[in-house]
């Protein structure tokens, strides 16, 4: 089983591998082609850097692909007052008495330094399905701890597929 999508996310990620093959490849290789005609192979940092641009957007282009070949198409099922994926959640930390929010989101676009937790994280898989003023146990191997959930709002902003 590969990654976890919403529609919207195989939509982006088809999305950004045309642009890849239609407007960076063509791009790429044509530098690689301008690099390789300024001679001498040997010191020429132009053609290694180059190619390994157009090599990097290769590697991009098949990792993007793979993911959506293996990838489960998942929905949001849950209601408009509980925990689900694009939605804001304002938790209260128990133990340190401190609230934090964060958007729910697949794994491909989680980013927990601009607040974005995935729905496969134990914080994310413990949240969803819950309602304000629910208190959640959040399971980890090393022990856990208890959140509060303080607000829950709708979050529709784009947010980027995470590189690899």
């Amino acid at each position: 089983m590969g990654e976890k999508l919403t529609k919207a996310d195989v939509k982006k990620i088809e999305e950004e591998i045309e642009h890849r093959k239609l407007v960076l490849r063509p791009e790429l290789i044509q530098a690689v082609k301008e690099a390789r005609a300024q001679g001498d192979l040997s010191e020429n940092f132009e053609y290694y850097a180059a190619k390994r641009e157009k090599n990097r957007n290769e590697s991009r282009i098949g990792y993007l692909e793979r993911m959506l070949k293996f990838a489960t198409i998942i929905e949001d099922r849950a209601a408009a007052d509980e925990v689900g994926l694009n939605k804001m959640v304002e938790v209260y930390f128990v133990d340190e008495d401190e609230s934090e929010s964060y958007k729910v989101v697949t794994s491909i676009r989680s980013e927990t330094t601009e607040g974005r937790i995935s729905i496969e994280s134990p914080l994310g898989k413990a949240l969803l399905g819950h309602k304000v003023g629910d208190r959640v146990q959040v399971s980890l191997p090393q022990g856990g701890y208890e959140v509060e959930i303080r607000s829950i709002a709708e979050d529709h902003s784009d947010d980027a597929i995470s590189s690899f």
